[in-house]
């Protein structure tokens, strides 16, 4: 068995190459081809001699070159793409590339599926199948830096909001965001690196007791506690005004606002009481508000608000002196919402 050697430190890569016979200073080379130039070939690692690249192809593996891309879209205007990632073990998971003005942004995925059963989305329609390992994370990130090279150009931000709940993946998530933050890899800024809960209040006590200023962002979508437990079942375990208390923690503890998003979804959860108790229980916390107007998932019935009845919601937040936005769609026309490309792909190969 080969042994796959991406997500290695430098330190862990010397051992291994060493171990079957080469020189020390060759596992500085091959990282910096791996997490600096984003070149996962052996052959295409120029300053190797033809002797370390056959005994590397020999002996080792690259994760990003054994995951397959099963789908690609690519929004209209070209500043979204979404792959559907099959991994070696035949799971697939789903991740995002958003440009912005201010640079490139990874949405990635911290599970195969998701057990948190959220009645709007669609990522844990067949709940979760696994963990995901920090390199198959990292390895969401390098995909779209190699393909970014060619810009002279690397993702600038992570925000680990797709398919999964990543409190319930803590240890993996933290190691791959700490390696993306290296000097020697991406040299990314903690304070570029979202991390969003459904409010698993452990997981966001021990992110507090980590001291890196990650930003926080919840899913709260209802503070009715009848509906928020209707919509989300999570609620019954951790319920959103205690998860509201372990978040204002957090914030006070590293001096982060902490963002609460609210999926608004039409006659659910947009009503001008809705917008009132929202206020109440923000008012003088050191949070904002990110309205998300639904993508519409076909299999849970659920639909978008009419823009007259989202710009009223935001309006009573800004009354109430609430910092709300509404969210800047992008890739709406490519299955933007989490898991919607990976549950069509599953439903066309049941259907072959």
């Amino acid at each position: 068995m080969k042994q796959d050697i991406f997500g290695l430190t430098i330190e862990e890569l010397q051992a291994a190459l060493t171990a079957k016979g080469m020189k020390t200073f060759r596992a500085k080379q091959v990282f910096q081809w791996l997490y600096q130039k984003s070149v996962f070939d052996f052959s295409a690692m120029r300053n190797l001699s033809k002797a370390d690249i056959a005994l590397l192809e020999e002996n080792f593996t690259v994760l990003p070159r054994r995951i397959a891309v099963l789908r690609e879209q690519n929004s209209s205007d070209g500043l979204t793409s979404k792959l559907l990632l099959g991994l070696p073990d035949g799971n697939s998971v789903e991740t995002v590339l958003m440009r912005h003005d201010y640079g490139c942004s990874v949405c990635v995925s911290s599970q195969v599926g998701c057990d948190m059963h959220c009645a709007f989305c669609a990522s844990g329609l067949n709940g979760a199948v696994r963990n995901l390992s920090a390199a198959e994370i990292i390895a969401q990130v390098y995909l779209f830096n190699e393909r970014l090279r060619g810009e002279n150009t690397m993702v600038s931000r992570v925000v680990v909001m797709g398919s999964g709940e990543p409190m319930l993946n803590f240890d993996a998530v933290i190691g791959a965001l700490d390696f993306l933050h290296r000097e020697d890899t991406c040299l990314m800024s903690y304070r570029n690196m979202t991390i969003s809960t459904c409010g698993i209040i452990p997981g966001i006590r021990r992110l507090a007791e980590q001291g890196k200023p990650i930003n926080l962002a919840v899913s709260l979508h209802a503070v009715r506690s009848e509906l928020r437990t209707s919509l989300m079942p999570v609620n019954k375990g951790f319920p959103f005004a205690d998860v509201i208390t372990a978040a204002e923690a957090y914030s006070e503890a590293g001096g982060r606002q902490v963002t609460y998003e609210y999926i608004l979804l039409k006659d659910k959860n947009d009503s001008v009481q809705d917008a009132e108790l929202l206020s109440n229980y923000l008012r003088f916390k050191h949070a904002s508000v990110n309205l998300i107007p639904a993508n519409p998932v076909p299999e849970q019935g659920f639909e978008r608000p009419s823009r007259q009845r989202v710009e009223r919601f935001l309006k009573i937040l800004q009354k109430n002196r609430i910092n709300a936005t509404v969210r800047k769609e992008m890739g709406k026309d490519i299955d933007a919402a989490c898991g919607q490309l990976r549950a069509k792909f599953a439903k066309e190969q049941e259907h072959k």
